[in-house]
């Protein structure tokens, strides 16, 4: 019997182990979220964050751009936002008709904590595998992150509101 796979096969096995790892990281990441705050956002306004600590000063229209979200959506969530202490308006040095988004030390601080959390699940996790598959793990991720970033360029979404491994847990 011939125990090869084919390509696809594996590509395909693949990216089943892939969605089932992603699942199994909502679990652990809401968990952190959920606990880093009494008042965690939600997935998108988390993006947002993320987008703001990375390319800031950013005005409205362009945080949209990067969102694909429409101006209305976009300044509600900024509003609510705003209320939490993560972000803060003011007006442009460009344009007067236009204002600034910043995240503010409580919002950087809130990420800070929420990624210091998610480490700390993922590396109860990590420490239970042996040190080859961790290392075999390392390496996997690392490609995966280069296989991302190379479909992103052939006119997929960039990976807005993604982070670097450097920043993110």
């Amino acid at each position: 019997m011939h125990s090869e796979t084919s390509p696809d096969a594996d590509r395909d096995a693949a990216a089943r182990a892939a969605r089932e790892v992603i699942e199994l990281l909502e679990v652990l990441w809401n968990k952190g979220r959920d606990t880093t705050s009494p008042a965690p956002v939600s997935t998108s306004q988390l993006r947002v964050l993320y987008i703001l600590e990375r390319d800031q000063p950013m005005n409205l229209r362009a945080l949209g751009e990067v969102l694909g979200s429409a101006p209305p959506s976009v300044s509600r969530m900024c509003d609510r936002l705003d209320a939490l202490g993560f972000v803060e308006r003011s007006p442009s040095s460009a344009s007067r008709r236009e204002l600034e988004l910043r995240l503010t030390s409580r919002g950087g601080s809130y990420l800070k904590d929420l990624r210091a959390r998610r480490e700390t699940a993922l590396l109860d996790v990590i420490s239970a595998m042996p040190p080859a598959e961790r290392t075999a793990l390392a390496a996997g991720l690392s490609s995966f992150r280069l296989a991302v970033g190379a479909t992103s360029t052939q006119g997929g979404e960039g990976g807005s509101g993604t982070t670097s491994s450097s920043e993110s847990a």
